[in-house]
């Protein structure tokens, strides 16, 4: 009886213990493939980004977007929106020193020599791909988790800052030559305002949260997708996203494709294009960030 009770305790084990054995085996061998084992040289935060956090609270923007309603062109709503936990973002767009470093280490593309006026100055001719490529070796750098921010992240960092680029056209109006004029207006506005030159960090000033040079001459590139947006009434009742066309932001919002490194080149998908591409980034503090930047990283998820 007891040799009985001995082998059913041998069985049961086998029968806890072996697929223990295999949920660990498999753990390790799925962290190893996300990259938890790799040794990276560390720096710190300090030495490579400077900061502000911004308490949580509520605010409000424009949607971003094309917004049609009946046919024709309209203004986006207005978006109520909250932060329930606080955002912390880079205090100035990357400057050229900044991304230099990430150029050092090859892990960035080199910036052509005509966007490159000095290590203080804001780095531009950078694309929404480079900007990525420096976002994953700063994380890799400080054990953090940097990413581009969204179109709402950036709304609400840049605060009174942040463009409103309405044309003012009643909604329900169906005269197609007054929203014509009001458009070829405000890009004539836009154009006689352009100063493309990049100036030295701290030239735009600060807003009431200590970010710096916003809607200065550099269009910032976000990660929330390009969109067209046919309206029923107040709510939206088709849309339609060309991811690989991003939102920037500076003085004013311009939808640009991903390779674009020179606005003026080419690439920009509504209006005037920016004086100037550059970025600056968001960390991600929730609990499962370095989960989510690794997977994605590897192409699992978006």
């Amino acid at each position: 009886m007891s040799s009985q009770r001995a082998k059913h305790q041998d069985v049961s084990a086998l029968s806890l213990g072996l697929p223990l054995a295999l949920f660990l085996c498999g753990s390790v061998t799925i962290a190893g493939q996300l990259g938890y084992f790799e040794r990276n040289e560390r720096l710190e935060v300090d030495d490579l980004v400077e900061s502000v956090t911004i308490p949580a609270s509520s605010f409000t923007y424009r949607a971003d977007g094309e917004f049609y309603k009946n046919g024709f062109a309209v203004d986006g709503p207005i978006v109520n929106a909250r932060f329930a936990r606080p955002l912390t973002v880079m205090k100035y767009q990357v400057s050229e020193g900044e991304y230099g470093r990430c150029v050092k280490d090859a892990k960035c593309i080199p910036i052509l020599a005509a966007h490159v006026p000095g290590a203080d100055f804001p780095a531009t001719g950078i694309s929404y791909d480079d900007a990525v490529r420096y976002a994953r070796w700063l994380s890799d750098k400080t054990g953090e988790v940097w990413t581009l921010p969204t179109h709402e992240e950036i709304a609400f960092a840049a605060g009174s800052r942040f463009p409103d680029d309405a044309l003012g056209v009643d909604a329900n109006s169906r005269n197609p030559a007054l929203r014509w004029l009001a458009d070829y207006e405000r890009e004539t506005r836009r154009k006689a305002d352009a100063n493309p030159v990049p100036r030295r960090r701290g030239t735009f000033g600060e807003n009431e949260h200590g970010l710096a040079d916003f809607a200065g001459n550099v269009w910032e590139w976000t990660s929330t997708c390009h969109r067209r947006v046919d309206l029923a009434g107040p709510e939206w009742s088709k849309e339609s996203t060309a991811c690989g066309i991003y939102v920037t932001v500076g003085q004013h919002r311009s939808p640009m494709s991903s390779f674009v490194r020179d606005p003026k080149s080419g690439g920009c998908a509504v209006g005037t294009p920016p004086s100037n591409l550059g970025f600056r980034l968001v960390r991600d503090d929730r609990w499962y960030a370095g989960l989510l930047s690794r997977l994605r990283h590897r192409g699992i998820t978006s």
